[in-house]
Parts: C-alpha cells; sequence; structure tokens
C-alpha cells in the first residue's frame, strides 16, 4: 500500500528532515511512527499528503508514484487518504453532523449521497445521538470522534492519525485509540503518529521509529524495554 523507498527531504540552507528513509506498509496494517519532536514525523506525513515533495527517492501509494505525480491528480488521490489532526479543525457555527458533511460538500458530492454517508460515520465512531450538538457543546474526545468521522467521510484507503490524543485526557485517549483499532479492523490502513509510547505499548502494533531524520527502528511491537 505504501512504500518509501531511500527518501530524503532537506530544507534551505542544509536542514534534513529525513534522510534516506525505506519502509514498506501492506493493506490493512496499523503502524505507530514514534519519535521525539524533530524526529521527522511531520515532515513524514506533508510527504504523504503531497504537501511537499521529497528531495530524493520515492514514494509510492497503491499504484502511484507520489513523488511524481501530476498536481491534477493531487485531489482524486487525496480522497484515499483521510487525516486526523489533534487541533480538531472543527467549524464552530456548524453542527457535528455539518462538519462531517462539509467535507463531502467542498469536493462536490450530492445531496442524496452526503444524507446517507454522514449518519453512517457518525454511528462508526459512536456519535448517533450527538449530530445537532455544535463543536462547543462536545467534549474533547467527542469532538476528536467527529474529526475522525470526518476522515472517513470518502471511505479512504488510509487513515492517517497525526496525534490524535495530544489534547485529551486519559480516559478519552484510550477510547480514540480503540475506536482508531476498530477502523483498522475494517481493513483501512491506519497510521498513527505520536510521541505517547504508553499508548502505542497497549496498542501492540508494529512500530517505525524516527530520530533525527532517521529511520532508527521497525519492530513488530513496542516493548517495555
Amino acid at each position: 500500500m505504501i512504500n518509501f523507498h531511500r527518501v530524503s527531504k532537506q530544507y534551505p540552507p542544509d536542514t534534513a528532515a529525513l534522510h534516506e528513509v525505506t519502509f514498506s506498509i501492506g493493506a490493512g496494517e496499523m503502524i505507530a511512527i514514534v519519535g521525539t519532536s524533530g524526529a521527522g514525523k511531520t515532515t513524514l506525513i506533508r510527504l504523504l499528503i503531497t504537501e511537499e515533495r521529497p528531495t530524493s527517492g520515492t514514494i509510492s501509494i497503491a499504484d502511484w508514484d507520489i513523488s511524481k505525480i501530476h498536481r491534477k491528480d493531487v485531489p482524486l488521490l487525496r480522497r484515499q487518504i483521510g487525516v486526523v489532526f489533534q487541533d480538531f479543525k472543527m467549524l464552530p457555527q456548524r453542527t457535528a453532523a455539518e462538519n462531517v458533511a462539509f467535507a463531502l460538500e467542498v469536493v462536490g458530492t450530492d445531496t442524496p449521497t452526503i444524507k446517507k454517508i454522514v449518519p453512517e460515520v457518525m454511528s462508526i465512531v459512536g456519535l448517533d445521538k450527538k449530530h445537532e450538538l455544535f463543536p462547543h457543546q462536545l467534549s474533547g474526545g467527542e469532538q476528536q470522534r467527529v474529526v475522525i468521522a470526518r476522515a472517513l467521510a470518502h471511505r479512504p484507503k488510509i487513515l492517517i492519525a497525526d496525534e490524535p490524543t495530544g489534547n485529551l485526557d486519559p480516559d478519552n485517549a484510550e477510547e480514540i485509540m480503540r475506536l482508531l483499532k476498530k477502523i483498522n479492523e475494517f481493513n483501512t490502513t491506519v497510521l498513527l503518529v505520536t510521541h505517547n509510547l504508553e499508548a502505542v505499548r497497549r496498542l501492540k502494533s508494529r512500530v517505525l521509529r524516527l530520530h533525527e531524520g532517521k529511520l532508527i527502528g521497525d519492530y513488530p511491537h513496542l516493548t517495555n524495554t
């Protein structure tokens, strides 16, 4: 599903954000990408969603060589990738359901399809009875669930969760991790980018560890050592 081959990303004048990173992720896998601040996690995400291009190396997603993807094909690629950010990025004047619907409206999805998809993804994240609530009426954990529902609206093959528990208390963080595990069980490839090592240990999924732009570890799961 995802292949990085000797991918490097440099920013002027001489900052190496990633250095010859190589790994492969299979369809339906759940991967945790860990590392301290400055390790290269954010750069890796930006490369995956084509906000940045690699300085060298190749990146492929399924049959797409996104290192050389044409600009006109970028929107189609991005519909295959759902992204969840820790700061929610919700529209405050829209209800939870309207926030999810907006992701479909902006790409021209017809109204009957929107009315079908929104309840489905709201149900997946456990917000069946929260459709008409506004963001300020939702808890932090519920807001994050809306963001996940919005990311699922296009039924992406890949879900990238960037520090999805960073602003949550331990109980809500645990619920979000369980939800991501559930989504992965639908055969969605899930990339969890986080510095929360304890959550990763409980997840018991494969782990890629970055340090100063280099991939220094690829483990079947994270141990306590």
